[in-house]
């Protein structure tokens, strides 16, 4: 049982794909804190995940939207608002999808139309999420948006590849967004930079179990999971986080901020 930290509150989580997603975790986790929830995701991703399995656990319907299309979002928050009765509490933006990944180009070989794509789902959709939510009004006051990135969008990850560019931009809505919304309406807008954590999409980039290794010698406390990153984007949806917004919050076991650790010096010395 939890602590009724979101007792009251009616969110939307984005992305929620299978068992191993973070959204999936945080949609149990919200549940279980009290919140009255609406899944989304793509309708072939609808096709493709175990949603339904999610949506019977957590008492919530599934409204399908393809996340570049406005009509599709503003069939969305309508159909929420009239779920709920009433307007949204907080928003997970769990969603990230690179064709020259899936593909295997090269960053210094990238299709640019497969680019465009890239950074239209992964980072302009967050955009397209708060316009929507914006101009409908669909946002109580300290309302809590939250959009999933990582730390290759300040440091370079040679396979995170265009995934990198795209999570740069996520992290720049995130702070002008955050502005704006704040000023209008008190609602609050950041982004949580996770630990490589294995998930179906972040499985398939190039090197990852090495790249995960890697991480947890790096990180002082190890890496964060889905299910402690869950446990966070349960806190940054309460009221407990009501005066932090426009912030890139580092979930990482510390990685973020270590230069190197005796682990790896180790490790290097082999």
């Amino acid at each position: 049982m939890g602590n009724n930290l979101l007792k009251g509150k009616k969110g939307i989580i984005f992305g929620a794909l299978d068992e191993k997603s973070i959204a999936w975790k945080t949609a149990l986790k919200c549940f279980d804190e009290g919140a009255q929830l609406v899944l989304t995701n793509a309708p072939v991703a609808l096709r493709m995940g175990e949603i339904n399995k999610l949506a019977e656990a957590v008492n919530a319907p599934v409204i399908g939207a393809d996340v570049v299309n406005m009509d599709d979002l503003k069939n969305l928050f309508q159909k929420s608002m009239e779920h709920f009765g009433g307007k949204i509490d907080f928003i997970l933006h769990s969603i990230g999808m690179s064709l020259n990944v899936r593909k295997g180009k090269h960053y210094t070989e990238l299709n640019y139309e497969w680019n465009q794509k890239t950074l239209d789902i992964s980072a302009v959709s967050f955009h397209r999420v708060l316009k929507t939510a914006w101009d409908m009004d669909a946002l109580n006051e300290w309302g809590s948006v939250v959009a999933l990135t990582y730390i290759a969008a300040q440091r370079v990850f040679p396979d995170y590849n265009e995934m990198a560019d795209a999570k740069s931009l996520l992290e720049s809505i995130t702070r002008s967004f955050g502005y704006h919304y704040g000023v209008k309406n008190k609602v609050r807008i950041n982004s949580i930079s996770q630990s490589p954590t294995r998930t179906t999409a972040g499985s398939g980039v190039k090197g990852f179990d090495g790249f995960m290794n890697y991480a947890e010698k790096m990180s002082p406390l190890g890496n964060a999971s889905g299910e402690d990153c869950a446990n966070y984007c349960v806190m940054m949806f309460s009221d407990n986080s009501r005066m932090v917004t426009m912030q890139n919050l580092f979930h990482d076991g510390g990685f973020s901020f270590t230069g190197v650790t005796q682990a790896v010096i180790e490790q290097m010395e082999k």
